[in-house]
């Protein structure tokens, strides 16, 4: 498991120095902490919160904070790997910036399969961003694998990899339309029966049809409780 950590952090290092030279990166910190609550076999509680801070901003490394993010979905299974949920999230943005808070809605259709080892899924969502100047409509698709890197089952203290692209467009009255790639790379631990831990990266494109697109890196690691 050594290697594997030396692995992932002189990928983040080699990525983030070859990167810092383009004058439209910008790099974040982004941990988070989750809690899985399950109601019933049909429905189940999402919790999570999440801080985000600049590492590269305007050229220059640093640890500034962005913002926060307090998130609650609800989640009703419709089979065994289909699913359907509902959330609601609250950006804390202006204690850190000059910038307006802002509440997102969200709708979200998620389906998988697991034909062997690797587990394959696809998830839809639309969601609307509300600010006080505007309100901005999103509609996003993932597709993400995860499976073991020991054996052909998850036990308690083995390594599992979770992978994902995702694109996004977004519209908003008075705007052009907005299209964003994203593509995420984590490794995650089984720490104990319900406890998990991730650790990643994550690299956007957002804007990628105009004429300045901006390049945005990722540093990802979370807590998750299954409860």
């Amino acid at each position: 498991m050594s290697c594997t950590k030396w692995f992932l952090f002189l990928i983040c290092f080699v990525w983030i120095s070859s990167l810092k030279a383009q004058d439209n990166l910008t790099a974040f910190w982004q941990p988070q902490a989750a809690v899985n609550y399950k109601v019933s076999n049909t429905y189940s509680h999402n919790f999570s919160l999440a801080h985000r801070a600049y590492l590269i901003k305007n050229g220059g490394f640093g640890y500034d904070a962005r913002q926060i993010d307090i998130v609650h979905f609800s989640k009703f299974n419709l089979t065994d790997n289909q699913s359907l949920a509902f959330g609601v999230q609250y950006r804390f943005r202006n204690i850190f910036e000059d910038k307006g808070d802002e509440v997102r809605l969200t709708q979200q259709f998620n389906f998988t399969k697991r034909p062997l080892v690797v587990r394959f899924g696809h998830r839809f969502r639309t969601e609307q961003r509300i600010t006080k100047a505007l309100t901005i409509h999103r509609f996003r698709y993932r597709f993400a694998v995860d499976f073991p890197l020991k054996g052909e089952k998850l036990n308690i203290g083995e390594p599992y990899f979770v992978g994902g692209f995702e694109n996004l467009l977004s519209v908003a009255k008075g705007n052009l339309p907005q299209y964003d790639t994203r593509v995420s790379s984590q490794l995650g631990w089984r720490v104990q029966d319900g406890l998990k831990i991730q650790a990643g990266i994550e690299y956007r494109v957002e804007d990628y049809t105009s004429t300045f697109p901006q390049n945005i890196f990722f540093l990802l690691t979370s807590v998750q409780l299954i409860l």
